[in-house]
């Protein structure tokens, strides 16, 4: 039988005995969570974990499994302990919130709502949102309002794990704008395990890559972008998307082969900062797919068409 695809946003490895209580069940998923973690399993077993509090600078996805059970993200390296799994950050109103030193900015959690589950003929979806404040160090007010959405999706026409992360941004209170700036690779970022660094390969949307930035990281314009690596002597594809719908589509993708796999979608930022204004919320929503195996560019366009579809309504 063919394997549904799995859309997951926040995924993590942690024991059962460290989570808590169930928090929502339904079709194929449940999920669990403390005051730390909140894990969705499939069928008996973790799909995603998200950390949503606990962590002294950010919210974000732990671990990610693809369907065969493989992890996939590293959290917290020695060489960049401000790496953690998959996470969003810029830098607002002159402040950064992607590295994690005291004049460092840190997304506070005011709120995750209730997990969502909707179970259809075709479709399963469970999801979760959480409301940040993007907090500048010693302010009283914050600088940016968040409204992050995760979404784990099980569809019969899609076979890769498959995470949908929603970010919509708007100034803080008092504030009529904010300026988002930030270096080069800014903006949903993956950190790839420690094994997987060095061995894989960049696939583009739009073909040939970009230039090169600096040593081996490139910037390329592309829909989506992803990484094959070998695996335990089996192929893992990574997939980065960029909704059509998302300003300044297709997205401005980072890669780096070298040092460490990484990978980023990004808003150009360095080069083009933007203004966030009262009354135009900056909204935002990317994929992140996992495959066993290696997934030919042909089939990545087809899952990336198919989840542009899906998530269209975020």
């Amino acid at each position: 039988m063919k394997r549904a695809i799995q859309c997951v946003m926040v995924a993590a490895v942690v024991s059962l005995g460290s989570v808590g209580t169930p928090a929502a069940a339904g079709g194929p998923f449940r999920v669990v969570q403390n005051e730390t973690f909140l894990v969705v399993f499939s069928g008996g077993s973790p799909v995603l974990q998200y950390r949503h509090d606990g962590s002294p600078y950010k919210p974000y996805i732990k671990e990610l499994f693809t369907p065969g059970g493989a992890q996939v993200l590293r959290d917290a390296p020695a060489d960049h302990l401000h790496h953690h799994g998959i996470m969003f950050a810029l830098s607002a109103g002159g402040v950064t919130f992607w590295t994690e030193t005291p004049a460092g900015g840190r997304q506070v959690s005011r709120e995750l709502a209730e997990p969502v589950i909707t179970v259809e003929p075709e479709c399963s979806r469970v999801s979760f949102t959480q409301f940040l404040d993007w907090m500048a160090p010693e302010a009283e007010t914050e600088t940016l309002q968040e409204r992050r959405t995760i979404e784990l999706v099980q569809a019969d026409e899609l076979a890769p794990t498959m995470v949908t992360w929603t970010s919509r941004l708007a100034p803080g209170a008092g504030r009529e704008s904010v300026e988002i700036t930030g270096e080069h690779y800014y903006g949903l970022g993956c950190r790839l395990l420690q094994s997987l660094d060095r061995v894989g390969r960049f696939v583009y949307a739009a073909g040939e890559p970009g230039p090169i930035v600096r040593g081996e990281e490139r910037v390329t314009r592309s829909a989506w972008c992803a990484y094959v690596v070998p695996k335990d002597e089996t192929l893992v594809t990574v997939a980065v998307f960029d909704h059509p719908n998302n300003l300044r589509h297709p997205a401005t993708m980072f890669t780096m082969p070298e040092k460490f796999a990484y990978l980023s979608a990004t808003l150009n930022v360095w080069k083009e900062p933007l203004t966030i204004g009262v009354g135009s919320p900056l909204s935002l929503v990317y994929g992140v797919a996992l495959w066993d195996g290696e997934a030919s560019p042909e089939e990545i366009e087809q899952v990336y068409r198919k989840w542009a579809v899906l998530a269209g309504n975020h």
